[in-house]
């Protein structure tokens, strides 16, 4: 009989599990970096990807054949488009390619955008 103790894996860690140790290790350096920039936000899956919501979504990430995807929506691209300009990407996401180091610091702050972001649309909506 299993300990009350084991914890039951959550679908991210789930998720995460499925790939190749290199991709888990890019993939759980962009989760801690997510949870470190937005502590109080839920992870979920959503659209079939490991997402954290605040307010509503607030970032998704995703393992590729290439790349590690990040999805912090058009205005998170937009607002930090200089910085996003040497990574493929498109409207609401980007590429990291996996031979590469990530951007962690970057991802962070992209997050800590969307954070305030959601916030101050959900203090508008008196949420």
């Amino acid at each position: 009989m299993p300990s009350r103790a084991a914890k039951t894996p959550s679908p991210v860690d789930s998720y995460i599990a499925g790939f190749p140790e290199h991709t888990r290790s890019l993939l759980e350096a962009v989760r801690a970096a997510i949870r470190k920039a937005a502590p109080g936000a839920e992870e979920v899956i959503s659209y079939q990807m490991p997402t954290f919501r605040l307010y509503g979504n607030l970032v998704h990430f995703a393992a590729w054949k290439n790349h590690i995807g990040f999805y912090p929506g058009a205005g998170g691209i937009q607002a930090f488009e200089r910085e996003l300009s040497r990574y493929k990407g498109a409207k609401g996401s980007v590429q990291f390619p996996v031979d590469q180091p990530l951007p962690l610091a970057l991802i962070a702050r992209i997050v800590k955008f969307r954070v305030k972001q959601n916030t101050e649309r959900a203090q508008q909506r008196g949420q």
